[in-house]
């Protein structure tokens, strides 16, 4: 992507980011993230927008309808999915011993994910905003690089699952 193309939509890109993620239920950060990537896969393929300005208000608009649908199809837990107070010895044992193979799973992914994974599991239950501040990282690569930590973590405890 030339300096360019970023200079000149980053302004409109952040007005129509903020416009929309309101009414889509998201954070405007992650809508221009979402349009970024599109622009680059777009780019990547050789296939330049010939109405940048046009083409990024169409793109902010459809992820916005996207993450609508997508929030539309996630429904929130009956029951508080963490309540142990019907549980007994047996189940306790084994729900901390679960426990404990996740997070030496965690201590064994790569780069930042270990502490990344960390926040998102900490008993504080922190936003994203503080866990990118915590990490010096912008808030808006949180959901993708949380995405790549997850993936690499089920890829670790797929072994250990499969052996159980």
């Amino acid at each position: 992507m030339t300096p360019d193309l970023v200079t000149a939509l980053s302004p409109l890109l952040t007005a129509e980011a903020s416009a929309e993620a309101y009414a889509a239920g998201t954070e405007p950060s992650d809508l221009e993230q979402a349009v970024w990537l599109r622009l680059l896969e777009r780019l990547d393929a050789d296939d330049p927008p010939l109405d940048p300005q046009g083409w990024l208000r169409r793109a902010v608009r459809s992820e916005a309808r996207r993450t609508r649908r997508t929030s539309r199809l996630e429904r929130p837990y009956v029951g508080e999915p963490v309540d142990d107070s019907d549980r007994d010895p047996e189940q306790l044992a084994l729900t901390a011993a679960r426990g404990r193979a996740l997070r030496a799973a965690v201590r064994r992914l790569p780069g930042r994910c270990p502490r990344l994974i960390e926040a998102l599991l900490s008993p504080q239950d922190l936003t994203y905003r503080e866990i990118a501040g915590e990490l010096g990282m912008s808030q808006g690569s949180l959901g993708p690089e949380r995405s790549r930590c997850l993936g690499c973590l089920r890829r670790l405890l797929a072994p250990e699952v499969a052996a159980h």
